[in-house]
């Protein structure tokens, strides 16, 4: 992802989205040539100059001033995860960082392992850069399609959303799951603009799903945060779950998921259920021994003979 023009769509689709009403400014009526604010007024709500507003939305934002982003920010509304974005999109001295970042194998420690597997009648799983499913607990595992039986370069939950047809089927609302992973991944790619799996994978995306290239052309930046699922499992039907992310300390590139049903609700029986289906597989494996480099691990992008064979949507198990 090149950051210029990475800064320069984001802050023109930011700026589209607000209307004068939205932040106090008059509004004397007539068509507008472009949706929302116009460029004059967004640099009047952050006290800059035109001309500097415009050469930023360029994507010329290499010298910027922490105060200046934080009025821009302020001006267009952003929230913390989109504030966070442009801070790092405007700041290509620390690419290099983000590039030995990319590069190090992502690894759960084993207490963590230990805690997932002593979440029983929780499921779980712990996320790690691009969106990639890095470990789980057997419930974990079951709810959100048998990520075990996959091969690593598909064990991630953007590419199962887009490209596996019975996601479609699990997220009632696969709208807005799709919406926040790719908000998700947005963000990663404002972390870490070199990572070359995270370009493979976004690539991948782009160009088998029409879905993807639309919300990604929105350039929404979601983070990973907290709510409720409504979804429909092929072995115990409708769920509604609510879910919890954290950060294990010491590993920022982690997080774990944990969904939970209201105790004594249909969906919290119907966990029983699947706690009870899953444990009838008790040689299941659970974690990935470990994330390979990218100079070590297949490009994300299948073998086209090996898709036309067997198409997106034929994982086991999903």
């Amino acid at each position: 992802m090149d950051p210029r023009t990475e800064l320069s769509d984001f802050l023109r689709s930011r700026r589209a989205r607000l209307r004068p009403a939205d932040v106090g400014l008059p509004d004397y009526g007539g068509r507008r040539r472009v949706p929302g604010l116009r460029r004059e007024e967004l640099a009047q709500l952050a006290g800059v100059s035109t001309a500097y507003y415009v050469r930023l939305e360029q994507g010329h934002g290499a010298n910027v001033s922490a105060a200046v982003l934080d009025a821009i920010a302020r001006a267009l509304r952003l929230d913390p995860a989109e504030h966070d974005h442009l801070r790092r999109i405007t700041q290509p001295a620390r690419r290099g960082a983000g590039r030995a970042r990319a590069a190090r194998p992502q690894r759960v420690r084993p207490e963590l392992q230990q805690l997932l597997d002593a979440m029983d009648g929780v499921p779980a799983y712990v996320l790690g850069r691009r969106l990639d499913v890095i470990a789980w607990n057997r419930l974990g595992n079951a709810l959100i399609g048998d990520v075990a039986t996959l091969p690593p370069e598909q064990r991630n939950l953007a590419w199962l959303v887009f490209l596996d047809r019975s996601a479609r089927e699990l997220y009632l609302d696969w709208e807005a799951k799709a919406t926040d992973l790719v908000g998700m991944l947005r963000l990663e790619a404002g972390r870490d603009p070199d990572d070359p799996r995270l370009a493979s994978l976004i690539g991948e995306l782009c160009v088998k799903s029409e879905d993807f290239r639309r919300l990604w052309a929105a350039h929404d930046v979601r983070d990973k945060g907290h709510g409720v699922k409504e979804l429909h499992h092929p072995v115990v039907g409708r769920l509604t779950l609510r879910y919890e992310t954290f950060r294990p300390a010491g590993d920022a590139d982690q997080v774990l998921v944990a969904y939970h049903a209201d105790p004594g609700s249909p969906s919290a029986e119907s966990l029983r259920l699947l706690a009870s289906w899953t444990a009838a597989d008790p040689a299941a494996p659970r974690t990935l021994p470990q994330t390979l480099t990218p100079s070590q691990t297949p490009p994300l992008t299948p073998d086209p003979a090996a898709a036309t064979e067997s198409g997106p949507g034929s994982s086991t198990g999903r």
